[in-house]
């Protein structure tokens, strides 16, 4: 009797020990359950917000997916500037990918639409260098003019012209939530269309780090979690951060959900397809197995339907940002060089921007940042922890993957400049027509770069929830 109630004993214990275990092995690592779970919780509310999942499906599914999908092809988004060759700030990590499908198709800056003809027309002039002679023109050819008696001495010293760039720098860093490095001189023009954003085989310890030093190091936190390899917040804690908080976590964990499922969806089935008809770059396609991995309460301690949750509430903000400078977007010119092709490429904003003027639940940032000093601080917090999270994507030792990460990450970037800028801040509101008008000026519009980024990171979020549908069906 003795010897059997140790055996009990001994039983209970070992499947403590082993659930313990369990709980802090590595995420994703046993098989998926074939059921339906991932998407049991996705509905209802979202919170922090007075939308729900049901709302955001049908309005994206229906209205904005067919409509941001065609945008993105137009000419004037294919081509995004920028600079992978930049080395990672934080680490050295030599953990290159090798696979063929790491690497990206660059094009020469020649072979982009317009740009003979002032497709970078956009690039502000150095502020050092009006100052320079060269810059100066004569004020008067007229005989009556003279010269000494309007005599401007406009002479600037060197080291006062490099001042004034550094002055330049701090103001737009001050507005700015991510780095823009398409002005540096080893960004190249990317065709997207040429590189689509899809799983490449870049895994294992180097992709690991990244998201753990992001949710880690760079996302604010309550306490850790209990489980050592799980980086992630609890959704239990997150009712312990304040709303501004919670809304960075959620954005980020939106984006990192969205980037999974694209994942997923677009995943290499087979290096070497069967037949004559088979694609020469492999055979790609959804893997439902991959996704159930990522997401499945089962393997995620619960927390896969909330950050399926994320991914909605992260597109709520990149449409609210799209809203809130849908005048400013409108007026302008989106040059390409073909006439025909920028008509057409304006006339398709405006026309998805007066369908995102009628969602009825837009998010409302005007709630986030009120508090005086603590206020400001936690703003400048917010934004030196998003700067930090787009200088970590340097560090993504795969190519293709750091194509999209950066792109994303600065999409994102640009929404959460214009909706806590003062910059963008409205000044009347039109309940008539749901429009956001917004002050702007001259010289703090959006650079090309921060659009295109802006449109397809949207784009990508909108692919992500009409691509929950086809996972949802598969599961069926």
């Amino acid at each position: 009797m003795e010897s059997r109630n140790c055996c009990i004993v001994f039983i209970i214990f070992t499947l403590v020990i082993v659930q313990a275990v369990g709980y802090d092995t590595e995420l994703f690592e046993t098989a998926p359950c074939d059921n339906n779970a991932c998407f049991d919780a996705l509905r209802g509310a979202l919170g922090d917000c007075s939308c729900n999942v049901d709302t955001i499906d049908y309005f994206n599914n229906v209205k904005i997916f067919p409509r941001i999908q065609s945008l993105v092809s137009k000419d004037y988004f294919r081509f995004y500037k920028v600079n992978l060759k930049k080395e990672c700030p934080f680490w050295a990590d030599d953990s290159r990918c090798a696979m063929k499908y790491c690497h990206i198709k660059t094009c020469a800056k020649e072979s982009v639409p317009g740009y003979a003809n002032g497709y970078n027309n956009d690039n502000d002039e150095a502020p050092a260098m009006k100052y320079s002679k060269e810059a100066q023109t004569a004020c008067s050819t007229d005989e009556d003019h003279n010269p000494d008696l309007g005599y401007l001495n406009m002479t600037i010293s060197a080291a006062s012209q490099f001042e004034i760039a550094k002055w330049n720098a701090h103001d737009s860093a001050l507005e700015n939530f991510c780095e823009c490095d398409d002005r540096d001189a080893e960004a190249e023009y990317v065709d997207l269309s040429l590189n689509p954003e899809r799983y490449t085989g870049y895994k294992g310890s180097s992709a690991h780090r990244i998201w753990r030093s992001i949710y880690q190091e760079n996302c604010f936190r309550p306490r850790l979690n209990p489980y050592e390899s799980f980086p992630y917040v609890l959704s239990s804690d997150l009712s312990n951060l304040c709303l501004e908080k919670r809304v960075f976590y959620r954005a980020i964990s939106g984006l990192h959900s969205s980037i999974n499922i694209h994942l997923c969806s677009n995943y290499l089935l087979s290096e070497k397809g069967v037949g004559f008809a088979a694609p020469p770059e492999g055979e790609w396609g959804p893997n439902l197995a991959e996704f159930q991995r990522r997401f499945d309460p089962s393997q995620t301690h619960g927390e896969g339907p909330n950050w399926l949750k994320n991914l909605y509430f992260v597109y709520l903000l990149e449409m609210r940002a799209l809203a809130k400078a849908g005048p400013y977007l409108e007026t302008e010119e989106y040059f390409t060089g073909n006439p025909t092709e920028d008509e057409e490429t304006r006339e398709a904003i405006s026309n998805m921007l007066s369908i995102i003027y009628t969602f009825p639940d837009h998010f409302n940032e005007s709630s986030m940042f009120n508090g005086g000093s603590q206020a400001a601080k936690l703003k400048n917090e917010f934004r030196e922890h998003f700067w930090n999270i787009s200088r970590i994507m340097d560090c993504v030792g795969c190519d293709k993957c750091k194509l999209w990460g950066k792109l994303q990450t600065q999409g994102l970037g640009t929404a959460l400049k214009i909706l806590f800028s003062s910059q963008w801040d409205s000044l009347e509101g039109d309940p008539e027509q749901g429009k956001l008008p917004v002050r702007h000026k001259a010289n703090k519009r959006l650079q090309r770069t921060e659009i295109v980024a802006l449109f397809n990171a949207f784009a990508r979020l909108s692919n992500s929830i009409r691509q929950l549908e086809d996972f949802r069906i598969m599961l069926r």
